[in-house]
C-alpha cells in the first residue's frame, strides 16, 4: 500500500471526524483506556468512535493527532497485515506527534490483533471496532492480553430510542402525562416493529433500509467472508430460524427441514452455518436450563439481535417480535446466564443468579391463556425456587397473587424501561 494514498486518507478523515453529526449515546470512556467495540453492523460502533474523537477535540486534542481509518474504504481493499506499519509511517511523515488510533471494521484485515497489541505496548491509545464475534476468540483475546477493554455495542435500547426521538421521559411525573404517554406508545410501536438501529431514525422507508442492511450482512459478512457455496440454502435456513424464533431448534430439525425443500445438506454444514450467523452477530442463542450438556449444545432457542431484521421474515409478527425483544433485553444484561426452561413444563426465560423467571404472552385477556401461562410460571418457580415472577404482555398491567406467590404482569414498554432489568 503506497504512503501517498494512506496520507490522503488520514488527512481526509481528520476533517470528516470532527464534522460528523453525532447520534450521542451515554458512554463514559476511561481516560487512558484502549477499547475494542464489537457489534452487528450499524449498531453504532463507529459513532461511539466519532463521539470519542469529538470529546477529545473539545478537550484540546488537535485534529492532527487523530488517526481514523475505516477499513471498508474501497481504497484500502488490498490492505494487508504488513501495511499496518506503513500506516504508522505515513502518519509520522505528516506530523511530528503521537497519534490516537481509531481503527474501524478492523476484522477485515487478518492479523490485526498483533498490530494493535504492539501499539498498546508502545503506549499509543487505540480504539478498534469490528462486526464479527470471532474478534473475541481465545487466541485474539490472549494476544490483546488485558491491554484492551472489550465492549458490546447493540442497537438502541427503548430508552435510548425514545431519548433520541425527543420523547420527554424522565421529566417529573412523566408516567402520568397523557400526551407523553401517547407519544411514547407511538414510538414504542415503531421500535417494536423496526428495531433500534440508530441510523434507521433518519429514514422514512424503514423497511427498505433494513432490507438493504440485511443484504449487506448476508452477502458481505456471510456469503463473501465465509465463501458459502450455496447462498440459497443459507437464505432458506435463516428464514426457517426466523419462523421458529419462539421454539427450540435442533441441528437435526433444520437439516431435515432444508432437505424437505429439495436442498441436500449435511448436519455438519448446518452446524457451521449457525456458527457463521452467531459470529456475524445476527443471532444469539439461549440454552435450556433443564437439558443435559449434549442437548444444550445441539438444541437451543435462537433470537435475532434486532426486531427490525426479524420482522423482514414474518407475516404475522406480533407474538414472535414480543418474545424476541424481551430476549434481546435480557441477553444484553445477563448474557450466557440467560436460559429458558423446558422439562415437563416450559417457561420463557430463567436467570438463576437473579432468581428471575419471565414468561411472555401477547395478552392475558383470554382466561385459558392466563391460566396456562400462570400455571407454567408457578410450576417452574416451585421447582427452581424462583423469587421474581414476571409475565410480559404487549400492553396489560396488574399484579396476580397465586399459590402464595406474586406475579407481576407488565406491559412491554415498562419492562424495557425498567432500569433494574435494563
Amino acid at each position: 500500500m503506497d504512503n501517498t494514498t494512506l496520507k490522503k486518507i488520514i488527512k481526509e478523515n481528520q476533517d470528516f471526524a470532527q464534522n460528523v453529526k453525532l447520534m450521542y449515546r451515554k458512554f463514559e470512556f476511561e481516560p487512558h483506556g484502549n477499547y475494542v467495540f464489537i457489534g452487528i453492523r450499524r449498531a453504532g460502533k463507529s459513532y461511539l468512535m466519532y463521539q470519542r474523537m469529538q470529546e477529545l477535540l473539545k478537550s484540546g486534542v488537535s485534529k492532527e493527532e487523530i488517526l481514523y481509518i475505516n477499513f471498508e474504504d474501497d481504497r484500502l481493499i488490498n490492505f494487508k497485515t504488513e501495511d499496518f506499519e506503513n500506516l504508522k509511517t505515513a502518519y509520522h511523515e505528516l506530523y511530528d506527534a503521537d497519534p490516537i488510533f481509531f481503527l474501524d471494521e478492523i476484522q477485515i484485515v487478518d492479523g490485526w490483533e498483533k498490530f494493535v497489541r504492539r501499539l498498546a505496548d508502545q503506549h499509543y491509545t487505540v480504539y478498534v471496532t469490528g462486526s464479527n464475534a470471532k474478534m473475541l476468540s481465545s487466541e485474539i483475546m490472549t494476544t490483546l492480553g488485558g491491554r484492551f477493554l472489550v465492549k458490546d455495542v447493540y442497537p438502541f435500547s427503548l430508552k435510548e430510542f425514545l431519548e433520541y426521538n425527543k420523547v420527554k421521559i424522565g421529566t417529573k411525573n412523566w408516567e402520568y402525562d397523557n400526551k407523553i404517554l401517547a407519544e411514547m406508545s407511538r414510538k414504542t410501536d415503531t421500535y417494536f416493529y423496526y428495531g433500534g438501529f440508530p441510523e434507521l431514525n433518519i429514514y422514512n422507508d424503514k423497511r427498505q433500509w433494513l432490507s438493504s442492511l440485511y443484504q449487506k450482512i448476508f452477502f458481505g459478512d456471510l456469503i463473501s467472508r465465509y465463501a458459502v457455496k450455496n447462498p440459497n440454502i443459507l437464505r432458506i435456513m435463516i428464514g426457517k430460524v426466523a419462523e421458529s424464533v419462539m421454539q427450540p431448534v435442533s441441528f437435526n430439525k433444520i437439516t431435515h427441514i432444508l432437505a424437505s425443500t429439495g436442498n441436500k445438506i449435511s448436519i455438519n454444514t448446518v452446524i457451521q452455518y449457525f456458527s457463521y450467523l452467531k459470529e456475524t452477530l445476527l443471532l444469539f442463542s439461549v440454552n435450556n436450563y433443564a437439558a443435559s450438556f449434549s442437548e444444550r449444545e445441539t438444541t437451543k432457542k435462537y433470537y435475532f439481535i434486532d426486531n427490525g431484521i426479524l420482522n423482514l421474515f414474518l407475516v404475522n409478527p406480533d407474538t414472535a417480535l414480543l418474545e424476541n425483544i424481551v430476549a434481546i433485553h435480557l441477553f444484553k444484561k445477563y448474557g450466557n446466564e440467560l436460559y429458558y426452561y423446558n422439562k415437563n413444563v416450559e417457561t420463557g426465560f430463567y436467570v438463576p443468579s437473579a432468581k428471575l423467571l419471565v414468561q411472555v404472552s401477547y395478552s392475558l385477556a383470554n382466561e385459558d391463556t392466563k391460566k396456562r401461562e400462570v400455571n407454567s410460571l408457578i410450576k417452574t418457580a416451585d421447582f427452581l425456587s424462583g423469587d421474581r415472577l414476571t409475565i410480559v404482555t404487549k400492553s396489560e398491567e396488574y399484579t396476580l397473587e397465586y399459590s402464595g406467590r406474586k406475579i407481576e404482569v407488565v406491559p412491554l414498554w415498562k419492562f424495557l424501561m425498567n432500569e433494574e432489568n435494563a
